[in-house]
């Protein structure tokens, strides 16, 4: 993973985790359950875009490199891979 990236990545997961802290004072208060739900939802956005920040990255690093190596198993590993992942990230 590229440094710019990691760093930004890492930067948004401790936004993250401070979000879902507030979650579960937001639970043990007995907050309004619209509100808890629209907090996690906020959540589920953020990890959202941190996935596809790193998507992004895997394909251009690790995809792209596969492909310029010419190693026709590794470009298959590597696209089986990411169909995978993505068949898994919309469910």
């Amino acid at each position: 993973m590229r440094n710019d990236i990691k760093t930004s990545c890492q930067k948004r997961l401790s936004r993250i985790e401070g979000q879902v802290r507030g979650l579960a004072k937001m639970v043990e208060e007995d907050r309004y359950c619209i509100d808890v739900v629209t907090q996690i939802s906020a959540v589920r956005a953020a990890l959202r875009r941190v996935e596809e920040e790193i998507l992004r990255d895997h394909v251009a690093h690790c995809v792209e490199h596969a492909i310029a190596s010419g190693n026709k198993a590794d470009q298959r590993q590597k696209i089986a891979e990411l169909m995978d992942v993505v068949g898994r990230s919309g469910r």
